[in-house]
């Protein structure tokens, strides 16, 4: 084997699970929709589906990472209710604020993602996740940002022009950004931590070339609590 085709099989290694991460994304994506798109109950009961397949994942790291019953029992009550609260927030929300908070977090990982790998920098808490730089929380708020801006806009133009003044305040809509990326990667370094606890990389192998449901939710549930301390008196 020569030297090129030895250098190419690593960059093979390294995409080789792309399709089945790709399958495994398309069938959450439709899933969701059509709970979304069902919406009322069947939402509910999806995101009841989510909280428990998150706790369950939860309690299974922390019998892992931890072998005394005292801190175990502590661990396990304290999660069930952070998760269990952050579920009810969702079920609790209109429509439109589930898909704010959902779509927040997937622009922060988004713009995290970009500009950490373009940028690059000093790390966040390298000893807990290696990948999270300063660079990425700024591109988190940045993504945050532009998605609350969007969202607003949106109610603006169907709620009427009482929502259009919170456009033009740019620090406001600024500082809900960052708050949003730092909840939301808080929330994974929280799950970055019990995961090194336990010895895993992943929550679980539940869902193809992505790890486990609490892989994918552990940002969602911070920032589902932060809209419902901050918003929850409107709902």
């Amino acid at each position: 084997m020569d030297g090129k085709a030895a250098q190419a099989l690593p960059a093979k290694g390294k995409n080789a699970d792309l399709p089945v991460r790709a399958a495994s994304a398309l069938v959450m994506v439709a899933v969701a929709g059509l709970a979304f798109w069902l919406g009322s109950i069947w939402l509910d009961l999806f995101i009841a589906g989510v909280v428990v397949a998150t706790v369950v994942e939860f309690v299974l790291l922390v019998l892992k990472a931890t072998q005394r019953q005292g801190a175990r029992l502590a661990a396990i009550t304290a999660g069930a209710i952070y998760i269990g609260l952050a579920g009810y927030a969702l079920m609790s929300f209109p429509l439109i604020v589930v898909i704010g908070v959902i779509g927040a977090v997937v622009f922060v990982d988004t713009f995290a993602y970009f500009f950490g790998r373009t940028i690059g920098g000093p790390k966040i808490a390298p000893a807990i996740s290696p990948s999270k730089t300063w660079a990425g929380l700024l591109g988190g708020t940045v993504g945050a940002t532009i998605w609350v801006f969007g969202i607003l806009f949106f109610v603006a133009s169907v709620d009427g022009p009482e929502w259009s003044g919170r456009l033009q305040d740019w620090l406001q809509l600024i500082g809900i950004g960052a708050a949003i990326a730092v909840a939301a990667q808080a929330g994974d370094f929280l799950e970055s931590w019990i995961k090194r606890k336990a010895g895993v990389k992943d929550s679980s192998n539940l869902i193809p070339g992505h790890g486990g449901v609490f892989d994918r939710t552990d940002g969602i549930i911070p920032v589902a609590l932060l809209a419902a301390a901050t918003f929850g008196a409107a709902w």
